[in-house]
């Protein structure tokens, strides 16, 4: 993968504010199976673990299971249909999530191939805090970030002045 391509470039403003919030000290738990970016944050010296297969939506308390600092759910909670239990089961004092923002010009991501690989829900910002707060969590800090692609079209245009992802860092007491 070319330092320029699409996950290339999440994965880094991933990693920017991730490093504002935790350190190495810290063990994480990244909701869903292993992939590239847990990998990443292996490979920077983080210890991580992964929930796994289990279906959140059914069974939100195989969280509890882990005992960690932070939590992670990166790309994640827009594929459960009720992130609120989720949320509310969650260990650790430290969350740090990141959504796709709902997009007016665009449907939301349906995989026709993979139920797994649909957003059940994409967020506006604000409803994304309000599920936060809601789950007992308090946001200390926000920031959002575009995904311009390099194809032609009125949506790859769009997308150029438009903030695609919002990662929010948030805590517990």
């Amino acid at each position: 993968m070319y330092e320029n391509s699409f996950p290339t470039r999440r994965y880094k403003h991933t990693r920017n504010f991730i490093s504002r919030f935790i350190s190495n000290e810290d063990r994480i738990l990244d909701l869903g199976v292993e992939n590239p970016f847990s990998n990443i944050l292996k490979k920077d010296g983080f210890t991580v673990f992964n929930s796994g297969e289990t279906d959140l939506d059914l069974h939100p308390e195989i969280v509890r299971d882990f005992e960690v600092d932070v939590v992670t759910a990166l790309e994640i909670l827009e594929h459960l249909v009720s992130p609120l239990p989720v949320l509310q089961n969650l260990p650790g004092k430290k969350l740090i999530a990141t959504v796709p923002l709902r997009l007016w010009f665009s449907p939301a991501y349906r995989n026709l191939n993979d139920q797994r690989d649909c957003h059940y829900h994409e967020f506006e910002d604000w409803q994304f805090d309000w599920l936060l707060e809601k789950s007992g969590w308090k946001i200390i800090a926000r920031e959002k970030w575009k995904a311009p692609t390099r194809t032609l079209g009125i949506r790859p245009i769009l997308r150029e002045f438009t903030d695609r992802y919002y990662a929010v860092y948030a805590e517990r007491g």
